[in-house]
C-alpha cells in the first residue's frame, strides 16, 4: 500500500484519513500470468492499480486478431473506462503479460472517495488526463507516422517496456506483424 500512497503524493498527497479511507477501499489481488482481470462481454467494475507485473488492454477483430490499446506497469492504473462509468459490457479485455500483484477499487468504492474525499477527485481526474494524453499521442502517431517512426516513439517512451514485453505485444501495439518489427529492429542494429 505504500507504494500507492506514494503514487498518489505526486499529485496532492493525502492525510492520514485520506489514507485510511483509501486502504480500506483497496482489495490486493494476486494475478498470474495469461490471467484476465477484464474480459469482453464483462463490464468492468474496478479501477486497477499495478502493484507488479505487466497488463495489457486490448480488443479483438472480427478474425481474432489482438489490437493492444495500453500497457500498464508498476505504478499505474487500467481499467475500459467506458464499461465501467456507463457500467456496460465491455468490448475489451486486460490480460496479465506478467504474473503481479494488483489493487483494485470498485466503481462504488470510487464514488464515495470522490464524494467524501475531494482530493481524490482531482487527483483520478489528472491520473485520466494523462492516460488521455498518452493514448491521443498514440493515435497521432498511429496515422501520422511510419512504423519506424512509432518504433523508435515507442522506444523513447517506453524504454522499460521495451526491454520487458514480447515482441509480439509490441507489435500488436504499433499494429504491424512481428515479422516487419523484426526488419524494423534490424535495420535499426545495421545503421
Amino acid at each position: 500500500m505504500e507504494q500507492l500512497i506514494k503514487h498518489f503524493d505526486k499529485y496532492l498527497p493525502l492525510t492520514e484519513t485520506e489514507k485510511q479511507a483509501l486502504v480500506s477501499r483497496l482489495t490486493e489481488r494476486k494475478i498470474k500470468r495469461r490471467q484476465f482481470i477484464l474480459q469482453e462481454g464483462d463490464t468492468c467494475k474496478h479501477f486497477t492499480y499495478v502493484l507488479e507485473g505487466c497488463f495489457k488492454l486490448y480488443g479483438m477483430d472480427k478474425t481474432g486478431k489482438e489490437h493492444n490499446l495500453l500497457f500498464a506497469a508498476e505504478d499505474e492504473w487500467i481499467a475500459d473506462l467506458d464499461s465501467l462509468h456507463k457500467e456496460k459490457p465491455s468490448k475489451l479485455f486486460i490480460e496479465a503479460i506478467e504474473p503481479g500483484t494488483i489493487l483494485q477499487v470498485s466503481k462504488g468504492d470510487l464514488w464515495y472517495l470522490y464524494t467524501n474525499y475531494p482530493k481524490f477527485d482531482r487527483n483520478f481526474r489528472v491520473i485520466i488526463e494523462d492516460k488521455f494524453i498518452e493514448l491521443q499521442n498514440r493515435l497521432l502517431q498511429t496515422f501520422s507516422s511510419s512504423a519506424h517512426e512509432r518504433y523508435a516513439f515507442f522506444l523513447a517512451h517506453y524504454p522499460k517496456l521495451a526491454r520487458r514485453l514480447p515482441s509480439t505485444q509490441i507489435a500488436s501495439y504499433l499494429g504491424v506483424t512481428p515479422e516487419f518489427l523484426s526488419k524494423i529492429r534490424n535495420e535499426r542494429v545495421s545503421q
